[in-house]
């Protein structure tokens, strides 16, 4: 990594949730599959990851994505997303910021869009006005009504569920999900991600739950729900989370909620709004999230090697 001394960058943001995407100066990593070359990043390329989003170049709401050559044949580009403590299975929103910016360099066109992650395949499709509906990897719930007990809260009901990452998704009585009281949701959503974790609740896999989605209602009139999401780390999602919302929308349709085909709404804790819906493919739900995103910046990330930050702050 000591040989690398700048990376080109493409910021965007998806419903006001950054997403900056790698486009070149990152050594190719090596493997076969989308999982073999996450795991070469996280081995042999971490300091690269904190370098891109951690400061002084970022700041923990940024989640990176760095172009592969694809896996299959028919996808345009392998991705691998990674925020300010790890890597991400899949990213909603950062799925949408990808096809926007390929769009940008000229490397896709509006029409569909494959694309390969450590997660499995996933598409997308670019409408002629920017707007970008993705086809997510199945959605699930795992387990429902789930009661962990939480400092300060006692307990806290809530459903366990996989839309490309783990989430536990639930409602906190009295707690107004309003962007002003954003550090005291930011505490009491670690608190609730801490409970789970000191009490064995996991993903189907034993994988930790790192995500922690409330939800209450809208405030846009044409929303169904409000949230707000706690990401890996101490960063919450400005979006209203693509992996989030396909979680709700699996939730929602195991509990008789919500039809296969129906429109579900959501709206993020900056008012800015998600559309999905679901459809059955066999015996698994697959998740459509639609949203917007718009390219803010193209720079390239200078690394001096007398810098002791170079590899960003940690």
């Amino acid at each position: 990594m000591n040989d690398v001394r700048s990376i080109e960058v493409i910021d965007s943001h998806t419903e006001g949730e950054p997403t900056r995407v790698v486009l070149g100066g990152w050594p190719e990593p090596s493997g076969a599959t989308m999982v073999e070359r996450r795991d070469v990043m996280r081995r042999e390329q971490d300091a690269l990851r904190r370098a891109v989003v951690h400061e002084p170049r970022g700041h923990d709401a940024v989640v990176g994505a760095l172009l592969t050559a694809p896996e299959r044949a028919d996808a345009v580009a392998g991705v691998v997303f990674f925020n300010d403590v790890g890597y991400l299975g899949m990213c909603g929103h950062g799925l949408i910021g990808v096809v926007r910016t390929l769009q940008h360099i000229g490397r896709v066109e509006p029409g569909h869009v494959e694309l390969d992650t450590p997660v499995g395949p996933v598409s997308a499709e670019l409408a002629r006005d920017g707007a970008v509906t993705i086809r997510n990897v199945p959605a699930r719930l795992h387990r429902a009504d789930v009661t962990v007990t939480v400092p300060e809260l006692g307990e806290v009901t809530g459903d366990v569920a996989w839309g490309g990452n783990w989430f536990f998704l639930t409602e906190l009585a009295g707690v107004p999900l309003e962007f002003s009281r954003r550090a005291e949701l930011l505490r009491l959503t670690t608190l609730i991600r801490d409970a789970l974790d000191a009490q064995g609740i996991t993903g189907s896999g034993g994988e930790w739950i790192d995500h922690v989605e409330l939800f209450s209602a809208p405030v846009r009139q044409d929303a169904d729900s409000r949230n707000f999401v706690l990401c890996p780390g101490s960063a919450y999602d400005r979006s209203p989370c693509g992996t989030g919302t396909s979680a709700k929308l699996a939730v929602l349709h195991a509990k008789g909620h919500l039809a296969l085909g129906q429109r579900w709404r959501q709206e993020g804790i900056v008012g800015s709004l998600f559309t999905g819906w679901l459809e059955a493919a066999g015996d698994v739900l697959i998740p459509h999230i639609q949203g917007r995103a718009f390219v803010t910046g193209r720079s390239t990330l200078l690394f001096d090697p007398q810098d002791p930050f170079r590899y960003g702050l940690t």
